[in-house]
């Protein structure tokens, strides 16, 4: 509604004019609302933190069984690397990202964020990429000889040291890096 406005006695000679109405309804806000840019008004995106208590704790079991897994994973690793179908030796080679993948999936997903696991997931890659070589190198040394496998083990370390060459430590790189890096990105994946 729109008052008179004052003359220099505080009198105007304007009409009174009509008091305003809207044809539509008031709107009904929720209790509680608070209009954009108020104060108190909530942040997008916003996620209050509980209330202070004490932290929630840490299942201590999963670490062990992680590495329980992980060993399995390592063992089942090589022995697929091992009796891979036999091909050159340098096509087999490139199969070393497998058993890393293979050790760090547990490790991460299930061990968690522990500082020590991407270490044990790079060592665990390793080692089964050497026995994987050393299964394999069992293998065909069985073959034409028909000995035990377990008297061919020692002539298998010793091929396996005089037959080394640097492609051999690039796939050891692989899976050392592979293991670490795999293990670390399975264990901050959400």
């Amino acid at each position: 509604m729109t008052a008179p406005a004052p003359g220099a006695d505080g009198r105007s000679d304007r009409p009174r004019t009509a008091p305003h109405y809207s044809v539509a309804p008031e709107p009904e806000t929720p209790e509680g609302y608070v209009p954009p840019g108020m104060p108190g008004t909530p942040v997008a995106g916003y996620r209050p933190t509980p209330a202070a208590g004490p932290a929630p704790r840490r299942r201590t079991g999963r670490t062990a069984v992680a590495i329980a897994l992980a060993v399995a994973a390592m063992l089942a690793g090589a022995l697929a690397y091992g009796l891979a179908p036999a091909r050159a030796a340098t096509t087999v080679g490139w199969l070393a990202i497998a058993p890393a993948a293979a050790v760090a999936w547990p490790l991460g997903r299930l061990g968690g964020r522990g500082r020590a696991l991407p270490p044990l997931g790079a060592l665990l890659a390793a080692g089964a990429l050497f026995l994987g070589q050393l299964i394999g190198l069992i293998r065909r040394l069985h073959e034409p000889a028909g000995t035990a496998y377990g008297e061919l083990l020692r002539d298998a370390l010793t091929v396996w040291r005089a037959d080394r060459r640097l492609l051999d430590v690039a796939f050891y790189g692989i899976a050392v890096i592979g293991g670490f890096l795999l293990t670390r990105r399975a264990a901050t994946r959400d």
